[in-house]
């Protein structure tokens, strides 16, 4: 058995899940986080620790703290998307709930967990490559994960005189229930089992950064360096 605790949130489904299963079967003791009771019991049996909190409760966030000991990897994966789909008519109040789900409750999970990461520890964020170029109903989503970018980025300075590494996720195209709801093509789309094996790698590797598939994402950050008129001619859909 690894002496290494690793906390993840959003671990009942996607690329959550998938983390879990691989990290138990390395023989890691993770604890598992999430909002489906249910789910958490049936992963109990591998989880040393389950956690049932919605990310946005802050008391709860905090009840949970006073559990834990001690953090060797703080995975914050847990995550929403919802797109704005007329944007004449902004909905505010889905701009403010993907806000406050993505990124707002990570105030909240760094406040009461990250002081029980160890010197040499590390805290993970999994965002998305959907930072890397503005696309048509993302403003949501878009900027939430934005902000988990310089998050991660900001995070990364303040750490280092703590002896604890930031590293930053970019998955592409993911296919998880969440994915599963969309309507567009996806390209290079991915299973949920190789995304966590490919984040596990650059946890394991202390990278500061992780981008895949690089087909989709080198593409992206090649599009996002054209001038404006051509990159917008090439995203924008009618």
């Amino acid at each position: 058995m690894s002496d290494k605790t690793i906390l993840i949130t959003g671990s009942t489904s996607g690329i959550g899940y998938s983390l879990f299963e691989q990290y138990t079967k390395q023989g890691e003791k993770v604890i598992a986080c999430g909002r489906n009771q249910q789910q958490l019991d049936a992963m109990s049996d591998k989880a040393f620790q389950t956690c049932c909190f919605d990310m946005t409760d802050k008391l709860a966030i905090e009840e949970v703290a006073r559990t834990i000991d001690s953090l060797d990897v703080l995975l914050l994966n847990a995550g929403n998307c919802r797109y704005i789909d007329d944007a004449k008519h902004f909905d505010g109040e889905l701009f403010a709930d993907v806000i406050q789900t993505n990124l707002i409750s990570l105030g909240w999970i760094l406040q009461s967990l990250l002081p029980k990461v160890k010197e040499g520890g590390q805290v993970v964020f999994v965002s998305s490559s959907a930072t890397l170029l503005p696309f048509q109903r993302s403003e949501a989503y878009g900027a939430s994960k934005a902000g988990v970018d310089y998050l991660a980025k900001s995070l990364r300075l303040d750490l280092i005189k703590e002896g604890i590494d930031v590293t930053l996720i970019h998955p592409g195209f993911i296919k998880t229930p969440l994915t599963d709801k969309n309507d567009f093509s996806m390209p290079f789309l991915l299973s949920s089992d190789e995304a966590a094996s490919r984040i596990i790698t650059a946890i394991k590797k202390r990278k500061s950064y992780a981008h895949f598939p690089k087909r989709l994402t080198l593409l992206l950050k090649a599009i996002s360096l054209l001038p404006d008129f051509v990159w917008q001619k090439i995203i924008v859909k009618d």
